[in-house]
């Protein structure tokens, strides 16, 4: 049996509302941003803020279709959805249109459609769906590798469109999985590759080494708690380490420093692994397994830094870690933007009065950087503003998402709240010089159809699910 309810009466009238205040506030912006004093009317369809307002208008039809579409149609199609997206993802590789040396695009009249930002949505049903599925656990190894083939299959077909930014975006939906109960080995494991990531660019191997055995030992404390383990695998430890360096010195053997901090880790290792099996110590050798991959990991960084990225992405990258200054070349957009942030100072300089907005220092103003008109026009009061109603607007998905009696529904609400919130904070970041510049869209602010459509789409099947989530599912 099913309980019908009526669906508009219990619609989320705040989400709708702070929704409806979001895309204001981004047409508003938008119109600043690329503001000509010969097309002064906001609702001028040859400029961008008019074919907004076209995509704003679609996108609130599009948003009443989701609400009128049954509950059911989003869990029995789940994958369905995700199989078409992934079509469509190879399809553009081969037919779609190329713009800034990124070939994401269908090209319809005039008019561009962006099938990886609709991909995202779909893995998020897919993930969803897989999840709520009865006596499916999610720490196997057959649900590992069923995730990870749901989320790096869009992530890998994106990338190989040459857009590094939307497939970075896929990875956010660990977050997901944690929430619905992922290991937290995985968890941590994801986190260290991502500092090994960073350190092997900015570090001598040995140092993260060092730095990699270090964190082995606070995860083996922590995880067990008893200082009696850690300590005895420390002590085996600086004891190879002493009798490695004296074969090298007696013997002038010639090992540098390197070579007798890796000999000694395997040596140690071994002697720490007999021991464990013997006293059952829990996790060691899992643990040793990460720290060897860490290192091997680490010798790999190089190889896909040099050859998987794009020269103005190793740049960018290198930019933001201190590594490489190139203020006319891609700092260029972000030192602009920072101007123009800081330059508004506490309240702004006022409506249409940027100076760095007026005339055109800062490319992308309207699509990637809008938050840098925002920060030069509002000021400080203005970008409070704006990241003060993002956050209620997470805020209130994490309750409704929490509310709900569907595994379904509470699984696909996490995905939409990690969606957004990578998408604000990387945003976010980029203006203001904190994350390199992956050219992510702004929810809701950033000019284009494709992504206001695929942020309301996104939003507004949750919020249908919301609306029905005291109906008795079969």
């Amino acid at each position: 049996m099913r309980r019908r309810i009526n669906i508009w009466a219990s619609i989320d009238w705040l989400t709708v509302a702070l929704y409806l205040l979001l895309v204001f506030l981004g047409w508003v912006n938008i119109y600043a941003a690329v503001y000509n004093e010969e097309h002064q009317s906001i609702f001028d369809f040859s400029m961008r803020y008019g074919k907004q307002i076209i995509w704003i208008c679609s996108a609130i039809v599009i948003a009443f279709l989701v609400f009128i579409v049954d509950i059911n149609f989003y869990s029995y199609f789940a994958y369905a959805i995700y199989g078409l997206m992934i079509l469509l993802l190879i399809l553009v590789l081969f037919f779609g249109v190329e713009v800034n040396a990124t070939r994401s695009w269908f090209q319809l009249g005039s008019f561009r459609i962006q099938p990886s930002e609709f991909a995202k949505i779909a893995t998020a049903l897919a993930i969803a769906r897989y999840l709520s599925t009865y006596n499916v656990q999610i720490n196997t190894f057959k649900s590992y590798w069923r995730l990870a083939a749901l989320i790096l299959i869009p992530a890998l077909l994106t990338f190989i469109q040459n857009d590094t930014g939307s497939a970075l975006v896929y990875f956010v939906f660990i977050l997901v999985l944690f929430r619905e109960g992922l290991s937290t080995e995985i968890l941590l494991l994801g986190i260290v590759m991502v500092i090994l990531f960073v350190l092997a660019l900015i570090l001598e191997k040995l140092t993260i080494i060092l730095l990699s055995i270090g964190l082995i030992f606070i995860i083996f404390t922590f995880i067990h708690r008893n200082l009696k383990h850690s300590g005895a695998a420390l002590f085996i430890l600086i004891l190879s380490v002493l009798i490695t360096f004296g074969i090298n010195h007696i013997f002038e053997i010639g090992l540098s420093y390197y070579y007798i901090i890796l000999i000694s880790l395997g040596l140690s290792s071994l002697v720490y692994t007999i021991l464990a099996l013997r006293y059952r110590i829990k996790h060691v050798i899992m643990l040793l397994i990460i720290l060897f991959g860490s290192i091997l990991f680490t010798y790999s960084v190089d190889f896909v830094f040099d050859n998987f990225l794009e020269p103005h992405q190793q740049k960018r990258i290198n930019v933001v870690l201190g590594l490489e200054s190139d203020p006319f070349g891609v700092e260029y957009n972000v030192n602009q933007s920072k101007i123009a942030i800081g330059s508004g100072g506490f309240s702004g300089k006022g409506f249409l009065r940027g100076t760095q907005t007026k005339y055109d220092f800062v490319p992308e103003q309207s699509t990637d950087f809008i938050f840098c008109t925002i920060g030069e026009e509002w000021g400080f009061l203005g970008t409070f503003t704006i990241i003060t109603l993002f956050v209620i607007l997470l805020l209130r998905l994490i309750y409704l998402a929490e509310r709900q009696r569907s595994s379904f529904s509470r699984i696909y609400g996490y995905g939409v709240i990690s969606l957004l919130f990578f998408h604000i904070a990387v945003n976010i970041g980029m203006t203001i010089g904190l994350v390199p510049v992956i050219g992510i869209p702004l929810p809701f602010f950033s000019y284009g159809g494709s992504s206001l459509w695929a942020f309301t789409i996104l939003l507004f099947i949750f919020l249908r699910l919301d609306a029905s989530r005291l109906e008795m599912l079969s």
